[in-house]
């Protein structure tokens, strides 16, 4: 015989309140003692009641349900933005569903349709493509992330600092006498790419450096990305050490991978400096120096952020994140050589 599902009812008889009490404590209601507030989720903990999310999104408006678009689900770093908004979302007991659009923007469409069917309260999306007339049509509240959020300066989005990353990267390269750095970056396609340069130039020209010598090297956000265009580097006519300087981890790794694979050393040989601090490349040998950029903390905040939107309290604006370095061993110390530069 099936067991009966708890109800309400049940939480209300072991709380000792009665079903309305019961039912403004598990909502989160207001003028609920947190004694009572305490006792009723005790209570329904302790019967195994769980509310019943078509019911309640019914009365309500709202299906308790969020969606997340974002690029690379297989991109670590992105799987922390995923799992930091995941985890704000389950504090206050609401859903994520989670697409990959593989920097395709008819599959972002797609996505972003479904959700609409989903008929979730709100997304978030990293942009791939430059319209967002959709979700404006629809009426549906949204946040951006990522680079590319920057294209739509009267939306509410958040990312990080790239303008601090990139200087805080060049400031610790210099301090360990890397003074021009091959810069590998993504495709001229990708605003990322553009952000990244535009810090390195600023970077040089404060410092009254001419940044025009400087090395650059496109490739795909990838490790078979940065493993051709470290091949690239290590083809061309070069005198002594070699430093590089990726825009992504992914990329970092993968020109440790060429490195290897031309029989040299890191970072006897070459230096590289890595940009998203992934966790994988704590487990590289040497471990990766990168600048991390705080994946689960843009994750929550967004989803902080997307709350408000839901709420009628929207920012309309940029929330920038600070990054960190993380020094691990893949960078040379040559502060005390002569100076050597990349031919």
């Amino acid at each position: 015989m099936r067991k009966r599902r708890p109800t309400i009812i049940d939480v209300a008889d072991r709380a000792g309140v009665s079903k309305s009490t019961a039912a403004r404590a598990l909502a989160g209601g207001e003028n609920i003692l947190p004694e009572t507030r305490g006792r009723v989720l005790t209570a329904a903990q302790a019967v195994g009641y769980e509310p019943n999310h078509l019911a309640v999104g019914m009365r309500s408006g709202r299906s308790g349900m969020l969606g997340l678009v974002i690029p690379d689900i297989a991109n670590p770093f992105w799987a922390e933005v995923a799992r930091g908004a995941q985890d704000r979302a389950a504090e206050v007991g609401v859903s994520l569903l989670v697409f990959s659009s593989d920097w395709d923007p008819q599959k972002e469409e797609n996505h972003l349709r479904a959700l609409r069917r989903a008929r979730v309260d709100g997304a978030i999306v990293n942009p791939v493509s430059d319209t967002l007339d959709d979700l404006d049509r629809f009426g549906l509240p949204f946040v951006l992330i990522g680079s590319s959020a920057e294209r739509f300066a009267d939306v509410s989005s958040v990312g990080s600092n790239i303008t601090q990353a990139v200087t805080l990267g060049l400031d610790h390269l210099v301090a360990k006498g890397h003074q021009a750095p091959v810069l590998i970056v993504g495709p001229k396609s990708r605003l990322a790419r553009t952000r990244f340069l535009n810090a390195v130039n600023r970077h040089c020209i404060e410092r009254d450096v001419d940044p025009a010598p400087l090395l650059i090297v496109d490739g795909e956000y990838t490790l078979e990305g940065g493993r051709e265009a470290m091949l690239q580097v290590l083809d061309r006519p070069h005198f002594g050490h070699v430093c590089v300087f990726a825009a992504n981890d992914m990329m970092a790794i993968g020109a440790m991978l060429a490195v290897r694979e031309r029989g040299l050393s890191c970072p006897e040989d070459v230096s590289i400096l890595g940009f998203d601090g992934i966790p994988s490349g704590a487990f590289t040998f040497p471990g990766l120096t990168t600048i991390a950029k705080p994946g689960r903390d843009i994750g929550a905040r967004a989803v902080e952020s997307l709350f408000d939107e839901i709420e009628g309290r929207p920012e309309h604006g940029r929330v920038y994140m600070p990054c960190r370095l993380i020094d691990r061993g893949s960078l040379a110390d040559l502060s005390r050589e002569p100076r050597q530069m990349v031919g």
